[in-house]
C-alpha cells in the first residue's frame, strides 16, 4: 500500500500543475434526515468513502477545489498506473484469456477512480484547514510519524500491525476513517445508548458511547481510541481520545500518528438521502503546529458487507517464524574453498 501511494504521488507530480485556483466549498443544502424510532437523525445503512482524493493535497493541484484539467490529469495518471501494475503476464503458448464482464457489484468492491465531490465541487484533498491542504507537523510529529511507520521484523510484536490483523490496510477504520483502495464500506447501526460502525476491511467495529462523555482512564488505549458521542441538531459529534502512537493512520498521500495529548473530533451530518458529510478535526499540540481539519463525503452503497477473513487466512507470521526456526536448527554448511586450478571441489 505504501509503495502504491508513493507511485501515485510521483504520477501526480510528474503530471504538472494546471488550471486556476478554485473557490471555497459550496454551501451545503438544507436537509433534515429521517428519524430513528427513538427520535435521532437516522444515519443507518451502508456507506462508502472510496475516491481518488488524497488526505493531503498533491502538488498538481493549486487549490481545494480542483479544475477539470487537473482532475483529468490526476485520474488519467492513476488509471494508467493501476493498469500497468495489474497487467497480467500471459504465457504466449496459451490462448488469449477469456473476457470477463464487469461484476454486478464491482462499484462496492473496488476503488472509485474519481475525485470526490462536495457541493458539486471536486476536492483536491480531504484537508481543508490549513489552506495549503498539508498536515502541519511539528518536528516531533515528523519524527514520531517516521518511527511509527518503521517496519521491523525482529519478532512478532514488531511486525506491521496490518500484517498482524490488528489494523486494516490504509486505515479505513481510523479514526479518522480514511478512504482506501478496497473493502472501503461501512455499516452504521444506531441504538439509544450507542452507535456502531462496522468497517468491512478487517471486520473492525467502532463502538461510540452516547450520552456520557466520560472517557476511559488514560492507561487504557484501544486500537481505535475511546469514542464518546452526542447530537448537536442534525449532526452526530464524536470525540475520541486515548489514541495509540503505535497505530499510525495511513492514507493516500501520507499519514500521521498521535501523541498522548491527541484528540479527534468527528462530525457526521446527513446532507442528502444518499450522502453523509464526514468532518474531522485533529488537535494535538505536541505533534501538530495547529489543529487541522478535513472533510469527506460518504455515499450510500448496495450490500452486503462481505466477509474479510484476515486472521483466518493469515499464515505470514507462522510461516516466517517456522522458516527462521528451521534455519536456526539447520544452519547452512560452511562454504568450502574451490580447489587450486579450478574445477569442481
Amino acid at each position: 500500500m505504501r509503495q502504491l501511494s508513493s507511485l501515485i504521488i510521483a504520477v501526480a507530480i510528474a503530471a504538472g500543475a494546471a488550471g486556476a485556483a478554485g473557490a471555497a466549498g459550496a454551501a451545503r443544502p438544507a436537509y433534515k434526515a429521517p428519524r430513528t424510532a427513538f427520535g435521532t437523525p437516522d444515519l443507518q445503512g451502508l456507506w462508502t468513502n472510496t475516491a481518488l482524493t488524497f488526505l493531503q493535497r498533491p502538488p498538481i493541484f493549486k487549490a481545494l477545489v480542483a479544475t477539470d484539467k487537473e482532475a483529468a490529469m490526476m485520474e488519467a495518471g492513476f488509471k494508467g498506473l493501476v493498469g500497468d501494475l495489474l497487467k497480467p503476464t500471459v504465457d504466449p503458448k496459451l490462448g488469449a484469456p477469456p473476457v470477463v464482464k464487469e461484476a454486478p457489484q464491482a462499484d462496492i468492491i473496488e476503488m472509485d477512480l474519481h475525485l470526490a465531490r462536495i457541493g458539486g465541487q471536486m476536492r483536491s484533498s480531504w484537508i481543508v484547514e490549513p489552506a495549503d491542504g498539508r498536515i502541519p507537523f511539528t518536528d516531533a510529529g515528523k519524527k514520531a510519524n517516521r518511527a511509527a511507520n518503521e517496519e521491523t521484523f525482529k519478532d512478532p510484536e514488531s511486525r506491521p500491525a496490518s500484517e498482524r490483523c490488528l489494523t486494516a490496510v490504509g486505515s479505513p477504520e481510523g479514526p479518522p476513517m480514511m478512504n482506501t483502495g478496497f473493502n472501503g464500506n461501512y455499516q452504521i447501526v444506531q441504538t439509544p445508548g450507542s452507535i456502531a460502525i462496522n468497517i468491512e476491511m478487517n471486520h473492525d467495529v467502532r463502538i461510540i458511547r452516547m450520552g456520557d462523555r466520560t472517557h476511559l482512564p488514560a492507561a487504557i488505549s484501544p486500537w481505535m481510541g475511546d469514542s464518546v458521542g452526542w447530537w448537536e441538531g442534525e449532526t452526530l459529534v464524536v470525540e475520541t481520545t486515548n489514541l495509540r502512537s503505535d497505530a499510525p493512520v495511513a492514507s493516500l498521500g501520507g499519514g500521521f500518528t498521535f501523541s498522548p495529548k491527541g484528540k479527534l473530533t468527528e462530525r457526521f451530518t446527513r446532507t442528502a438521502k444518499d450522502q453523509i458529510i464526514y468532518d474531522f478535526t485533529i488537535d494535538d499540540p505536541d505533534y501538530f503546529k495547529q489543529p487541522w481539519r478535513g472533510e469527506m463525503p460518504m455515499r450510500t452503497t448496495t450490500g452486503p458487507i462481505y466477509e474479510y477473513a484476515c486472521h483466518e487466512g493469515n499464515y505470514s507470521i507462522a510461516n516466517a517464524l517456522s522458516g527462521a526456526r528451521y534455519e536456526d536448527k539447520h544452519p547452512p554448511a560452511e562454504a568450502k574453498p574451490a580447489p587450486a586450478g579450478g574445477g569442481a571441489p
